[in-house]
């Protein structure tokens, strides 16, 4: 085997793989090349997802015919001097490969005009071969246009996606770059269609709503946290407002735009029990740092960065969005419910939609008006349940009388975080001392035993999971307490039949178990004693619950103690809490709106579902078709 040099063509292709990966590195490294020339205005246009053509313009400071001819050449920049400068950059790009690199695998030209001159030039590039260099008349700034990509590397374009999908790549990076620099006005044409534009007016607020609209800027909760050399701002959503993947979460550290694994640990922690295992809520988070503590130079497209101080960042990442989650003392329980999706507005209309029988024949005039007045002693009885004197709070279930479920559970009267003093005084909606109105929210009825229908203080629909927000209820309860959770020892103590694997949990975390209300201990081989659990939870799940416990236990890979901690509250809040079949009146319904408003977290339960969702005004208007 002889050693040789590669010839210029070879080396160009080679090094243009590192840099132009599809087409939206190729928009990434010249929309940069704008920023960095101070630009205030981007376009770009692609067609064909920019395989076929790409374009981008900018009004930046444009070069003249000598800064032309030597941007094309390899390793030629004015972003650094020397090696020293890799410490502070201040621009996007700085190495000088981006524009030989994409030149060398595409028909390139270059359209740029500084301020001060009254020509432009333009160079024009195929395969890396230069074609010609003249001036021409064009506007101040700098166009660059990119077609045929990879026309002479046919094996890469060979393993690009379709071109929706690759339009979409290059559609992701507009979107984080426009939040990345929101005083920059940027637009995305996709084949002959706007697609993108911002107001380019420095807020990001601004630029979130132009981008996702109305229904996620509503819901948008600030990020600020200042800690001695680390500054985060920034915005994130509400933890019922999700999607199913990372795409739509922004990173941007010292203005450039990153992915990081630690960053979106500490988001994801953060968020903690607020959502389901495949929810991602949207987070824009501008990061700004000590430039001398990362090192951007880590990665060909500079996607990723590396951390002088991981565990620090982790900490004020984590604590700037935790804070913003948290309900303020302002904030009432309308505030936290989810806005129903678009999609749920759209109601088909049948093609041929039966005839509707008349309301009333003359055979039956007398019956309805007998009903009337039936349904209207009703709707009076109703009234004064709403503010009744002293109400007992039994919770009837469809298929039991309600004393049974009193005495099997007294927990299931319990609404209050201060049940455990009170367990036999009755709660009473309007007893100021033991429920502060906290809910706005006016109930009016309970469907399929399962929702409560409120309405919200200025119009519109509420509708709240009763199991969900019972369950986030009684998890706060639990959450809050410091000390063993209160428990009820059992008369005839559980012999369960474990394996070896179970037996092996058992042993391993008995004394966190222990603090969490469950006594067990080994009772034989393969046995176990369980002697007392949580007050809150009926003798008769005792097994089902625990058992539920130690496959969750089982399926955490190292867990934290904190882990451990909170999948055994969760469980034991979703089985202790009200289900779905039981019958709620008019007190119980506000008690739940009550204690689901002062929890630290209502936005969902401690599995991620979402307590409350809401139907505003204009919404019932639209599925009405009052407005359009």
């Amino acid at each position: 085997m002889t050693i040789h040099i590669l010839d210029d063509v070879t080396v160009d292709k080679i090094a243009a793989g590192e840099v132009v990966e599809r087409p939206a590195s190729v928009i990434k490294e010249l929309v940069e090349n704008s920023i960095d020339a101070q630009a205030d205005k981007i376009e770009v246009e692609i067609t064909a997802g920019g395989t076929s053509f790409m374009r981008v313009t900018d009004n930046g400071t444009g070069m003249d015919m000598k800064n032309a001819r030597l941007c094309v050449l390899r390793h030629a920049t004015s972003k650094i001097q020397q090696v020293d400068d890799l410490m502070k950059i201040n621009t996007l790009g700085f190495r000088g490969e981006a524009l030989p690199s994409i030149a060398a695998v595409s028909r390139f030209t270059l359209m740029t005009r500084p301020q001060n001159a009254d020509l432009g030039t333009m160079v024009r590039i195929t395969g890396g071969s230069t074609d010609e260099i003249e001036e021409i008349g064009c506007n101040i700034g700098t166009t660059i246009k990119v077609e045929d990509l990879f026309f002479n590397v046919p094996a890469r374009k060979k393993f690009l996606k379709t071109t929706t999908t690759e339009a979409n790549k290059i559609n992701d990076f507009i979107v984080k770059l426009a939040f990345s620099k929101p005083h920059i006005a940027f637009k995305l044409i996709n084949n002959n269609k706007m697609t993108i534009t911002t107001p380019g007016n420095n807020s990001l607020y601004d630029a979130v709503e132009c981008i996702y609209g109305a229904k996620v800027s509503e819901e948008l909760l600030p990020v600020e946290l200042v800690d001695e050399d680390i500054k985060i701002t920034g915005f994130i959503t509400k933890p019922a407002v999700i999607r199913s993947s990372r795409s739509w979460q922004t990173l941007i550290v010292n203005g450039r735009v990153i992915t990081s694994r630690i960053i979106y640990k500490a988001i994801d922690n953060a968020y903690h029990s607020l959502l389901p295992k495949s929810g991602y809520p949207f987070v824009v988070l501008n990061i700004e740092i000590d430039k001398r503590t990362v090192d951007i130079n880590v990665h060909p497209q500079k996607a990723e960065v590396k951390f002088e101080d991981e565990s620090r960042l982790f900490k004020a990442v984590y604590t700037a969005v935790a804070e913003a989650v948290k309900p303020s003392g302002k904030q009432q329980l309308s505030d936290f419910a989810a806005p129903i999706a678009d999609k749920a507005l759209h109601i088909q209309m049948p093609k041929n939609p039966p005839k509707q029988a008349p309301l009333f024949t003359a055979s039956k005039q007398n019956t309805a008006a007998a009903a009337t007045r039936q349904n209207l002693d009703d709707f009076r009885a109703a009234q004064q349940q709403l503010h009744p004197q002293n109400v007992s709070i039994p919770i009837e279930k469809s298929a039991k009388p309600a004393e049974n479920i009193v005495r099997e559970n007294p927990a299931a009267m319990d609404f209050s975080s201060k049940a455990s003093t009170q367990e036999n005084k009755p709660a009473c909606p309007n007893d100021t001392e033991n429920m502060q109105e906290a809910a706005n929210l006016l109930p009016i009825g309970q469907i399929d035993a399962c929702f409560i229908v409120a309405q919200g203080p200025n119009g519109g629909m509420y509708i709240i999971d009763q199991h969900a927000a019972h369950e986030r209820i009684l998890y706060d309860k639990f959450a809050k307490q410091t000390d063993r959770i209160a428990v009820q020892p059992l008369l005839v103590h559980l012999i369960l039949d474990v394996n070896s694997a179970e037996s092996d949990l058992i042993e391993q975390y008995q004394s966190t178990l222990y603090e969490l209300g469950f006594n067990a201990e080994l009772a034989g081989q393969n046995q176990i004693r369980l002697k007392e659990i949580p007050a809150d939870i009926k003798s008769s799940e005792a097994e089902t619950i625990f058992r539920e416990i130690l496959h969750s236990l089982a399926q955490l890979h190292a867990p934290t103690p904190q882990e451990i901690r909170h999948s055994c509250l969760a469980m034991t809040a979703c089985k202790a809490a009200i289900k779905a079949g039981d019958i709620l009146n008019i007190a119980q319904m506000k008690i739940i709106l009550n204690e689901l408003a002062r929890t630290t977290l209502p936005y969902t339960c401690p599995h991620g579902r979402p307590t409350i969702i809401k139907f505003s005004t204009y919404d019932l208007e639209k599925m009405f078709k009052r407005v359009q």
